[in-house]
């Protein structure tokens, strides 16, 4: 259930009424990171953009890697790739898989200060997994096989899931709001 038919399901799950297009340059942001992105986050930053989900996770806006960020409010990939990358080098060790930290890119985080990230090893961006560098969550490193939409999915309608996932209590009713918004 991969791709960007993930948003539309997801979407079943948080409602589209304070999303904004972020009209990203995609061609400039890739050509930036020496990469394409995943079909299901260019189709969540055209549908929801970035901003907050029930008030405990925040999707990032895409930033070019030499000059900076394409909007001038608040923190995109790049200084959040910083921080995963960094943290892995701390904490990896103790992780039972292992993973080049060039490879992770950051794509949200939450209140609790866990970095969800892709490692991007796969040639196609479609089959980069969810790497979790928690900060309470068991383990604290986690690599789940499903894309951004699919992992935020099972995180809001799995309580168990969410458990072991996200180390704050979001809120009961799943909800969204754009930076634009905030």
């Amino acid at each position: 259930m991969r791709g960007t038919d993930t948003v539309a399901v997801l979407a079943e799950l948080i409602p589209v009424a304070h999303g904004v297009d972020e009209r990203i340059d995609w061609a400039e942001v890739e050509a930036s990171w020496g990469t394409r992105f995943p079909s299901d986050y260019v189709r969540f930053m055209a549908v929801y953009g970035a901003g907050a989900i029930s008030d405990g996770i925040s999707i990032l806006l895409p930033s070019l890697q030499a000059d900076g960020y394409p909007y001038t409010d608040g923190p995109g990939l790049r200084d959040e790739t910083e921080n995963a990358r960094e943290t892995w080098e701390m904490c990896g060790d103790d992780a039972d898989f292992d993973v080049d930290p060039e490879s992770i890119v950051a794509w949200g985080v939450t209140a609790g200060a866990d970095i969800y990230c892709w490692v991007t090893t796969d040639d196609d961006p479609d089959r980069w997994p969810v790497l979790i560098c928690g900060r309470h969550t068991s383990p604290e490193m986690q690599l789940h096989p499903l894309g951004m939409a699919e992992f935020l999915h099972k995180l809001l309608s799995d309580e168990a899931f969410r458990e072991d996932t996200i180390s704050v209590t979001l809120e009961e009713e799943v909800s969204f709001v754009n930076w634009r918004n905030a």
